[in-house]
């Protein structure tokens, strides 16, 4: 166990990972200086190197950071669906839930896909974002599995319709302020799931 972790303080590292996630989210990544990074965390400059090798490398530990958070709203989620049905639309509860945290200057939608957008193809971030909506249409895949048994074209094919609804609904959410468009979202992927 470290020090910090007796003492119940944050790490210089958990600080400037924080102070990095709010100040990327309303701001962008590249409006977001190192400077403004370690004065928002508190922690010397210096710090930032002894913890990160360089700015990219915070953005790397900034994306892992997101897609764990998603992963823990998804699995709080999914552990009390009680049906297939309801697992999947654990996964748009959970975007859900993403879009009313408390963000200091307003939801501003996904937070990996707005990172994503800033960096330049191939990059390792997008690269990580890529594997996070991967894992996402992954989980719908088998979530959808359950409901059709022995039907993998269709299965897959719904779970191609139902990720491309889940991000443009969650675009529209973060362009519009509101989980407005997430709810309509939900709801139509009900009603794809009630057609079956």
């Amino acid at each position: 166990m470290t020090p910090s972790a007796v003492s119940g303080r944050k790490s210089a590292r958990d600080l400037l990972l924080a102070a990095a996630a709010r100040l990327f989210y309303a701001q962008g990544v590249g409006a977001t200086g190192i400077d403004a990074i370690t004065a928002e965390a508190g922690v010397a400059k210096k710090s930032l190197y002894n913890n990160f090798s360089s700015k990219s490398d915070l953005v790397r530990a900034y994306l892992d950071a997101r897609h764990e958070e998603w992963l823990g709203l998804y699995r709080a989620r999914v552990d009390t669906a009680p049906g297939p049905r309801e697992r999947v639309l654990a996964i748009f509860d959970a975007y859900l839930d993403h879009a009313h945290f408390a963000y200091a200057n307003g939801f501003r939608g996904c937070g990996l896909l707005n990172a994503a957008a800033e960096l330049p193809a191939g990059s390792p971030g997008r690269l990580a974002v890529r594997r996070h909506k991967e894992e996402v249409e992954d989980l719908l895949a088998a979530h959808l599995a359950e409901l059709l048994p022995g039907q993998e074209e269709r299965r897959t094919r719904l779970a191609s319709h139902l990720a491309f609804l889940l991000e443009g609904a969650m675009v529209r959410a973060g362009l519009e302020g509101g989980d407005t468009r997430l709810l309509e979202g939900r709801t139509i992927a009900a009603q794809l799931m009630d057609e079956l």
